[in-house]
């Protein structure tokens, strides 16, 4: 793989994509201004670019060399972005286009990661021809998980304890992108692996107050713990740490993502795949690099070094 060095690196112009029209926006922008400020003060030549409908042309008019990628969810985390810059030719960060549309699509990295081999929650969801009533005819064995299969952040995610709370669930995922889904709820542990460049990050414990990580505890409270490293036995946590290397590699992650697991007595299950996590204040990436020696401006660095010049 061919790459620039640190010196040409700073003679290029680098564009951090962040915002866009997800439902991620807010989240993404933080993210977006945080690699840039540290892109800024490492003397690298940065802009933040915020994509509308005419994102060609943006990028056209502002003449990078080279692309940061920020955002988060649809039209930036699913491969449409990542195909769009390989057509103009602008090497960019992260995974490619292939393991970005694998991961954002929940269903599909989960019937990945089974072929794999890896562990992940029982799940169903509405296939070709049905509705939501056919999922909850199915649906016989409560609490469960409801999620839309292509959102991230935990947005439109709701735990159903009875019918009542599975169909209100099922309508708020329903107005977000993708299809219906829901999940077995594993009672135990949230844990996370960030992997980097191939390297798997200290594992952190979650510990939402309310005893669920939605979007709210995850970046609005200010009383979820995150344990990092977390308590577990060494010879746990390498496993699973060893299960996130082999997710990323099965969906042919590049850069940085972020692997979830819960655990439950002495198995874990893969949740699901993020292929650009969050570098905000309360981001669980940047937690982990701190946690192994690694400040938020050289991750930054380390993200964009991975860029592949040959995409």
């Amino acid at each position: 793989m061919k790459c620039w060095t640190r010196e040409e690196m700073q003679q290029k112009k680098i564009g951090v994509l962040a915002g866009g029209r997800s439902a991620e926006r807010e989240v993404s922008l933080r993210t977006g201004e945080a690699a840039l400020s540290a892109l800024l003060s490492r003397g690298y030549s940065a802009v933040l670019i915020d994509p509308d409908t005419c994102l060609p042309q943006q990028l056209q008019d502002v003449g990078i060399d080279v692309a940061f990628i920020a955002l988060h969810g649809q039209g930036g985390e699913d491969g449409t972005v990542q195909g769009l810059l390989e057509v103009m030719r602008i090497p960019y960060s992260g995974s490619g286009v292939r393991a970005s549309s694998i991961a954002m699509d929940k269903i599909v990295t989960k019937q990945l990661l089974l072929y794999h081999g890896l562990p992940t929650p029982g799940f169903d969801y509405v296939k070709p021809g049905e509705g939501p009533s056919d999922l909850i005819s199915r649906c016989r064995q409560l609490p469960v998980v409801v999620k839309p299969s292509c959102e991230g952040s935990t947005v439109g995610i709701s735990v159903a304890r009875n019918r009542q709370e599975l169909e209100a669930g099922l309508r708020v995922a329903a107005k977000l992108n993708g299809t219906l889904m829901v999940e077995d709820y594993i009672v135990g542990d949230e844990l996370t692996v960030s992997v980097v460049n191939g390297r798997p990050l200290p594992v952190i414990q979650i510990v939402p107050q309310g005893g669920f990580y939605d979007y709210q505890a995850k970046y609005a409270s200010t009383a979820t713990r995150y344990l990092v490293p977390a308590p577990l036995p060494p010879e746990v946590s390498e496993q699973v740490q060893d299960a996130a290397l082999s997710a990323c590699r099965a969906l042919g992650c590049r850069g940085a993502a972020r692997v979830d697991f819960m655990m439950a007595k002495d198995s874990f299950y893969c949740i699901e795949v993020n292929t650009i996590p969050g570098m905000t204040a309360t981001s669980l990436l940047p937690k982990a690099a701190a946690a192994a020696g690694i400040g938020f401006e050289e991750l930054v660095e380390m993200i964009l070094f991975d860029v592949d010049l040959v995409k």
